[in-house]
């Protein structure tokens, strides 16, 4: 049965390998929660591709069953908010709306090569200086030119204006409005090479950098705004605005309620984002952090912040289980690290795919290092856990050596999150507390919380933000002595990880 006088939030946050969609009430509470996955196509070695069309059949079958598990109806959803996988591009036909090649994945490395002559060529300072990026096929640019180039008379339809290139929120956003909206927001903008992140504005020496037709690019946004309203007969029935978009990562750093410089958060997923709230500055980062847009409002300055991506954390924890078989599942990991009475000296560097922010060395290779005969699977566990606390302590050292801010708490999502031990060794390495709420979907709830804000639904006074619902606070519990010999401990082991591969 429908209840007519509570209106809510639909969340869509489409993720790498599927879509989730909360139905959120007023007071923030989760009415219903349904994620549905899609297939990943992998052509070639290093190539990773998406069926855009499948991405709307998914995305639009979890809202359906979201409105079902709810007991809702269409006309109950007050507004609509989107977060997605970032750096992924969508290339379509504008006017049947359909894609005109396989979406291009941001895992995706077949473009390295034409980073690597860009670099040669010396472009990289000019890409950092108006980007806040690193020359890396991770990011849309290289990516959407290599479909124009590989795919017979692309570029010319594209230079004709018959093309429309998007992230995939623009891409949801084009859809979902019937075909009525070609917009991204600055936060998804940010991650494509092409767009100025100090002059807010697609940048033409940028696209004829990379050779990118003008022509194909969306509006910009900021991430609070009405992007446009949903077609019925699109959307599960639903005519409702689309009032909140932003990039996965960022909408997490919203959905946290880190709102002001010196706040930041880290997703422990396969790999760990961490992102610094640096407020109106857009710090250039001296030591290869990525500097980015973060969730801004209408007729407001514009808000920045610094990211820093660890490549290997739940990955190592899968290695554990599918590499070594020493657990049967990731949970085991925090009661097994637990029975272990100390570290016994054991280090493990989980530079399983090189190593990210800020050492950026791709021929680091894992280390396991330390090992005696009493060493056993409680201190394998232990040291691999230990090892994605040590890569954060890291990134907010570089992080706070760049910003001049220290930092005051962390707050912490993804299924590491989820793991008692790491979260108190996070702590204690950090030196300060960490805080990880109930709720998981941080993510979604920071889309809903923009559409909220921007359709009057909530103010940001009293919008569901992450900070404002039950969490459990880890406090630091090592005197700093102990910290800075572990640490030291710590970059011995990484050095030892450098420049292995050949």
């Amino acid at each position: 049965m429908s209840n007519h006088q509570i209106d809510f939030i639909l969340a869509i946050d489409q993720g790498t390998t599927g879509t989730t969609v909360l139905v959120i009430e007023r007071d923030g509470g989760i009415r219903a929660r349904t994620c549905l996955e899609f297939r990943q196509h992998y052509p070639r070695p290093g190539w990773v591709e998406h069926d855009a069309d499948e991405i709307i059949d998914v995305t639009v079958r979890a809202v359906g069953d979201a409105l079902a598990a709810a007991v809702v109806s269409a006309s109950d959803i007050h507004a609509i908010g989107i977060s997605n996988q970032r750096e992924t591009v969508v290339l379509w036909d504008r006017a049947t709306g359909a894609p005109v090649a396989p979406a291009i994945v941001w895992q995706d490395r077949r473009t390295a090569d034409v980073c690597e002559a860009l670099k040669r060529d010396g472009r990289e300072g000019l890409v950092r200086e108006k980007t806040g990026l690193v020359l890396d096929p991770y990011f849309s640019a290289t990516k959407l030119a290599w479909l124009l180039d590989h795919n017979d008379g692309l570029r010319a339809r594209a230079a004709r204006g018959e093309l429309a290139f998007g992230t995939v929120d623009a891409w949801l956003l084009h859809r979902l409005t019937g075909g009525a909206t070609h917009t991204t927001d600055e936060t998804n903008a940010s991650r494509t090479l092409l767009y100025d992140i100090h002059k807010r504005r697609w940048d033409e020496e940028l696209l004829a950098l990379f050779d990118i037709p003008a022509a194909l690019l969306p509006a910009v946004a900021p991430s609070a705004h009405v992007f446009g309203e949903t077609d019925p007969a699109a959307l599960c029935g639903i005519r409702a605005p689309i009032a909140g978009i932003a990039g996965d990562q960022q909408a997490a750093l919203f959905g946290h309620g880190c709102h002001r410089a010196g706040l930041a958060k880290n997703t422990y997923g396969t790999g760990s984002f961490l992102l610094l709230n640096t407020g109106d500055e857009a710090i250039v980062s001296q030591e290869r952090l990525l500097t980015t847009s973060a969730c801004g409002f209408e007729n407001e300055s514009p808000q920045y912040a610094l990211e820093g991506a660890i490549f290997t954390t739940g990955a190592a924890v899968q290695w554990l289980r599918d590499g070594l078989g020493i657990i049967n599942d990731a949970t085991e990991t925090e009661a097994l690290a637990a029975s272990a009475p100390n570290n016994g000296n054991v280090y493990f560097v989980p530079a399983l795919a090189g190593l990210g922010a800020p050492h950026w060395d791709p021929h680091a290779r894992g280390l396991l290092i330390g090992l005696t005969r009493g060493t056993g699977r409680a201190e394998i566990a232990r040291a691999v856990l230990e090892s994605i606390a040590y890569r954060t302590r890291d990134l907010t050292l570089a992080m706070e050596r760049e910003s001049g801010v220290a930092l005051a708490t962390l707050r912490c999502d993804g299924g590491g999150s989820n793991n008692g031990f790491l979260m108190q060794f996070q702590a204690n390495m950090l030196g300060v507390p960490v805080e990880t709420p109930e709720l998981t979907d941080v993510t979604a709830l920071g889309a809903a919380c923009l559409a909220g804000i921007a359709s009057g639904f909530w103010s940001t006074d009293d919008a569901p933000f992450a900070d404002r619902l039950p969490m459990r606070r880890y406090e630091p519990q090592m005197p700093d002595t102990a910290r800075d010999v572990l640490y030291e401990r710590w970059l011995d082991a990484l050095a030892r990880s450098r420049d292995w591969a050949p």
